[in-house]
């Protein structure tokens, strides 16, 4: 072969190569482009579906992990002052409405009961003694009103015996100037008008002082009637009153057992035997666990479309996420933490930050589920609500999407 002819070969075969890589190129763009239709139009699938599914479904709900479980914790305080007899529960301990918890020393309270009786025994004596002397008086009065009558009648008989005197030695002292009568008897007649002024002036000392009497006699009559007018013995404002006193000793000595307010767990037991008791200071703690509730902390722009009944999925750590709880909205709190904090932040103040807040939702829990499984203050939850979903009137357990059929939905 000549120079010539391998040379022309030699072209030939790298034209030839070539030519076989630009196809090669082309083909694999081709490729890349059908790829990167095939990626754009699954993206823009699962955009559609994410965007219906959202619209559809997942914006219905909001969701926060900043929640806990909690309860109105009743506590347990002394009404009396004492020294503790005995403590009848310890921490942990399940007790019933009405079980003994606390026994304070009574020997005091039973001799404030036995005082107690004694006053009101004296004082019922001491009002009937009132209605006695009340009864005495009305007799008295009635007998200085016979005294004064008595006196007015002597009174007229001591003014006519005066006048009968006067005539006499009148009609004397005219015979006297004829010597018609003697001098000693017109001299008996002169004392017997001065014994008749006596009298007179007697008679009429008499009659005032019994119109005294009468009124001396109505006024203690009247002081004695204001202690027992319109009452009896049992409803006399002093027995009423010593009864009540025996009634506060009674409930005192009552109170001297200290019993569970609700059913519950005993928590926090701060009391010994022995030790003496103040009024008002906290013994223990009683939670009612059937009562629980969940306050979960949402942001303030998950709460645009959140309303009171509203159903709520829940789940509890301590349980994992293979169980539900299901509850209702039943209230939002009047504030956020901050602004009940004991140093509320001061927004007004040239340095400030906007945070995103957080507040406050109550959650009320199925009893039925809350009794199968018990939950205990202070336990993290996952909150869930459905912003669309009512709860019917009547119904115990939300009627709310579960989360296998919104899985299912995907």
């Amino acid at each position: 072969m000549s120079h010539s002819d391998s040379q022309a070969a030699h072209t030939l075969a790298e034209e030839t190569r070539q030519r076989n890589e630009e196809a090669s190129k082309a083909a694999a763009a081709q490729k890349r482009k059908k790829l990167f239709s095939i990626f754009g139009g699954v993206v823009a699938i699962a955009a559609i579906g994410y965007g219906t599914y959202w619209y559809l479904i997942g914006s219905r709900y909001v969701e926060t992990d900043n929640a806990y479980t909690a309860t109105e914790v009743a506590t347990v305080t002394p009404a009396i002052n004492g020294i503790v007899a005995a403590v009848d529960v310890v921490d942990t301990q399940a007790v019933k409405k009405g079980d003994v918890l606390v026994r304070i020393d009574d020997a005091d309270a039973k001799l404030a009961v036995d005082q107690a009786a004694a006053d009101l025994d004296r004082t019922e004596r001491k009002v009937k003694g009132y209605f006695a002397n009340d009864a005495g008086l009305a007799a008295q009065v009635l007998a200085r009103e016979a005294e004064q009558k008595r006196a007015s009648a002597q009174l007229l008989s001591a003014q006519a015996d005066m006048k009968r005197a006067e005539i006499d030695l009148q009609r004397r002292e005219a015979l006297a100037k004829s010597g018609s009568v003697s001098g000693e008897e017109l001299s008996n007649a002169r004392t017997a008008l001065l014994t008749a002024q006596a009298n007179l002036k007697a008679a009429e000392a008499a009659e005032v002082q019994s119109r005294a009497n009468i009124k001396a006699t109505q006024g203690a009559q009247k002081a004695s009637t204001v202690l027992t007018a319109n009452t009896t013995v049992d409803d006399n404002p002093e027995v009423v009153l010593a009864r009540a006193k025996l009634d506060q000793a009674k409930l005192d000595l009552e109170r001297t057992v200290l019993r569970a307010p609700v059913d519950g767990v005993i928590a926090r037991r701060q009391v010994q035997v022995g030790q003496r008791v103040q009024s008002g200071a906290s013994l223990l703690s009683v939670v009612p666990l059937q009562q629980m509730h969940v306050d979960a902390n949402f942001k303030e722009g998950q709460l645009t479309k959140v309303r009171i009944g509203q159903p709520v999925t829940m789940k509890a750590d301590i349980y994992g996420g293979s169980v539900e709880y299901h509850g209702v909205v039943t209230g939002l709190s009047g504030g956020t933490g901050s602004a009940f904090a004991v140093i509320p932040a001061q927004n007004a103040t040239g340095n400030w930050i906007k945070v995103v807040q957080r507040l406050p939702v109550r959650i009320s829990l199925d009893p039925k589920e809350l009794a199968q499984r018990p939950l205990s203050v202070g336990l993290s939850m996952v909150v869930e609500i459905d912003t669309r979903g009512q709860v019917q009137a009547g119904d115990v357990q939300p009627k709310t999407a579960s989360t296998e059929s919104r899985a299912a939905a995907l």
